[in-house]
């Protein structure tokens, strides 16, 4: 299963023995994985639905998705290809931006915790709480005791939308340096694209090993059994769009779905509507 080649094993975390270019679990090339992708749809559109149904009827059942990475990881292109599988009626995405004012007076989590899938809903955050302790670490935006603290509450608030209902997958889109910006230079070769890039860019690069120690650190101290941590490589980018679409369908499948048993008679309710006005 490609959930147990990615899953992140327990213990320290070495991110540069991580092949970002890999491709753990399949075995064909670019074509190949754009035709496996799509061929998940059936599977995956038929096990949201029971999902939904569940919540419906009163399960606690939901999922959530987690997406964090270095700019130009493919955040947006998973959104766009793999979460392109789900029906948009029972899904809800979010992007974290720079917290607001408003967000800034309350507690890291709070943004968080209103962003959460509802029963039987699946939610896909691009970048989520994890930004308050990368972020937050690189560039100093709160001190060390205060960014020890928050590691200890991620993993409290975690376990307790687990013990809810939540499956929780969270997935770290590992792409090297050079990768980085090669895609950066497309984007400033293609008029289309330029608007995707900021110069701030180029300053993050500069610190690219201290977001990959800050990367080392948060998936070493969150990598549970409740909430574990994924890292997919993405240099290659149909692979890493297969990857989260695998991810996503053996999650459903690991959620033990059918189609809920009604809690009324269906013959006698069908009598009724066959003699109805009889």
């Amino acid at each position: 299963m490609i959930s147990d080649l990615l899953r992140l094993p327990a213990g320290t975390v070495d991110l540069a023995s991580i092949d970002t270019g890999g491709k753990p679990g399949f075995k064909g090339g670019k074509e190949d994985a754009e035709k496996a992708l799509p061929a998940l749809g059936p599977e995956v559109a038929d096990l949201q639905e029971k999902l939904f149904a569940a919540g419906y009827t009163g399960s606690d059942k939901r999922l959530l998705i987690v997406l964090q990475g270095m700019d130009t990881s493919g955040k947006g292109g998973i959104v766009r290809h793999a979460v392109g599988l789900l029906d948009p009626g029972g899904l809800r995405l979010k992007s974290f931006k720079k917290p607001t004012e408003e967000e800034l007076a309350h507690d890291f989590l709070w943004r968080i915790e209103r962003e959460l899938p509802g029963r039987g809903e699946i939610a896909i955050f691009d970048r989520s709480h994890y930004e308050d302790v990368l972020v937050g670490k690189v560039l100093e935006l709160a001190d060390p005791a205060e960014i020890e603290r928050r590691y200890d509450a991620i993993n409290a608030f975690e376990k307790r939308v687990a013990d809810e209902g939540a499956v929780i997958i969270k997935c770290m889109l590992h792409m090297s340096r050079d990768e980085q910006r090669t895609r950066l230079l497309a984007r400033l070769d293609e008029p289309s694209k330029q608007w995707k890039f900021m110069p701030e860019d180029i300053d993050a690069r500069a610190l690219w090993n201290q977001y990959q120690a800050a990367y080392e650190i948060a998936l070493e101290r969150c990598n549970t059994e409740a909430a574990p941590w994924y890292v997919i490589p993405s240099d290659r980018k149909w692979y890493r769009n297969w990857a989260i679409g695998e991810l996503l369908r053996e999650a459903l499948q690991r959620m033990d779905l059918d189609w809920p048993i009604p809690s009324y008679d269906v013959a006698e309710q069908r009598a009724r509507l066959e003699h109805e006005g009889a």
